[in-house]
């Protein structure tokens, strides 16, 4: 099975929206050293269980986390698919702005012994 490396719009506008809060970017972490219940993840915050399933569903449909059932728990664990992907993409912006801050630096610094001639 070959993985998808690019991310649809919908797709990046799920993984950042996900990525915008706090508490789901802890849930994130946490679930990449390992699989965790939702029980155990809840006990860790000062918000109502229902809150942290909620935290969990957007990262699960942001492709970010995967939730299996266990008997009457739900595992959560990171996707490290979702996650290499989401870091190809920001390293494209990457490279996208560091070619632009180049090409900036280029023409300054061209346009800068004109400036010196004229004084």
């Amino acid at each position: 099975m070959v993985a998808q490396s690019e991310l649809s719009e919908t797709e990046i506008d799920r993984v950042f929206h996900a990525l915008a809060t706090q508490t789901r970017r802890d849930i994130l972490r946490r679930t990449i050293t390992e699989e965790q219940s939702v029980s155990t993840l809840a006990g860790d915050y000062e918000m109502s269980f229902a809150a942290v399933q909620k935290h969990v569903a957007v990262l699960e449909a942001a492709g970010l986390i995967i939730k299996r059932a266990e008997g009457r728990e739900r595992l959560v664990r990171a996707n490290p698919e979702m996650i290499a992907r989401a870091r190809a993409l920001l390293a494209r912006y990457e490279e996208l702005w560091r070619t632009r801050i180049s090409r900036l630096d280029d023409l300054l610094a061209s346009d800068a012994p004109n400036e010196n001639k004229g004084v």
